[in-house]
């Protein structure tokens, strides 16, 4: 397989960056790490990743139906890192929705350290 440059925009091959988390390899060694794991979970597809990266207290409310249908439905373009701290990630995801019409997603995610494992906990949107 052809090596190509991973999908969250940090200009290393996919299989030396987000690749290592979304294939088990390695658990992504901060919050920065793990949303953009998230952001290429979602370019491929991976609803599985998506959900388990998601703090247990707050799985109830996502569905592995739901992520395939969001992440399905649209054609991601590019992430825009705009701030971060220890625990938090400021996005712009940009895509294409089902109309081919551009779309931005702004969040800002909050995240959580457990076990030694990073997890997405809420998002404020706009």
């Amino acid at each position: 397989m052809e090596s190509k440059k991973c999908f969250c925009d940090t200009g290393l091959l996919f299989e030396d960056c987000c690749g290592l988390y979304l294939q088990g390899n390695q658990k992504a060694p901060s919050a920065l790490a793990l949303m953009r794991s998230r952001y290429s979970a979602y370019v491929i597809h991976n609803a599985d990743y998506l959900l388990e990266t998601t703090h247990v207290s707050e799985r109830q409310y996502y569905s592995k139906e739901e992520i395939l249908k969001w992440a399905t439905s649209n054609k991601w373009q590019k992430l825009e890192i705009l701030s971060f701290t220890e625990n938090t990630v400021e996005f712009k995801a940009y895509f294409l929705d089902a109309n081919q019409k551009p779309q931005i997603h702004y969040e800002f995610s909050t995240f959580k350290i457990e076990n030694n494992s990073w997890y997405y906990l809420d998002g404020k949107f706009e």
